[in-house]
């Protein structure tokens, strides 16, 4: 049996409409990402990091080509369908933390499991496995008004694992951290990479993120111009 990747990109493009004229912001790129790949796309602001981060993630569209996850195709899935398939395989970490303020840490990690069928004892379990690995299991009372950071960070991380997804793309997870933060987030985050075997795209510029990578993909002007291999990542 072929051992597909769990991410196929081919020949893809984006353009956005600009005025009258247009911003080519991906330009025929070809990827591929397998089971428990620790990858980043890196580059300058406006190299198409973000854009091709919510492409494979499902939030946006190709212009021209083509994504596939688990060997399904993500062109021509209706809102809904998407949605599904998000719920389902894809966890997402952004630099704002979009944390909910009114709810706690448990409340906050607990809410992408609200959309499956879980029973409560089922949902307790799987948000408290995720606030360990995280080590955050003091926190599951707190309002995210209470917590540094950091600390938000982490609850961020939490929510993104807590189904255990195939895939979680981070956009700029360091933005709002200081190096101490980064260096202990990328540690819990790189373990549960190799005890889960989750796979982890990062879009990124920060050396402090770049140093615990497998893998880096420089994007520059919509364009892949290197993939690398890194033999001995920071652990």
């Amino acid at each position: 049996m072929e051992n597909h990747p769990l991410i196929s990109v081919r020949s893809l493009t984006r353009r956005y409409k600009m005025g009258s004229g247009e911003l080519l912001a991906l330009k025929n790129v070809t990827l591929s990402f397998s089971k428990g790949d620790f990858a980043g796309i890196v580059g300058p602001s406006g190299s198409g990091k973000t854009t091709l981060l919510n492409i494979i993630g499902s939030l946006d569209l190709p212009s021209e080509g083509t994504v596939e996850l688990n060997g399904q195709s993500l062109s021509g899935l209706s809102h809904r369908e998407s949605a599904m398939l998000r719920n389902r395989y894809i966890g997402f970490v952004f630099q704002t933390y979009n944390l909910l303020p009114v709810y706690t840490v448990f409340e906050n990690v607990e809410f992408p499991l609200l959309l499956q069928k879980m029973t409560a004892p089922e949902r307790k379990k799987a948000v408290m496995d995720a606030l360990e690995w995280l080590g955050l299991t003091d926190k599951a009372r707190s309002k995210p008004s209470q917590l540094s950071g950091g600390e938000c960070q982490r609850v961020a991380i939490a929510r993104a694992m807590v189904k255990r997804p195939s895939l979680v793309l981070a956009d700029e997870l360091s933005a709002n951290l200081d190096a101490k933060n980064t260096h202990n987030i990328m540690q819990a985050i790189k373990k549960l990479n190799r005890e889960l075997k989750t796979t982890f795209i990062f879009a990124t510029h920060d050396e402090k993120v770049m140093q615990y990578l497998d893998r880096i993909i420089t994007l520059k002007d919509g364009e892949v111009e290197k993939d690398e291999v890194i033999l001995n990542p920071k652990n």
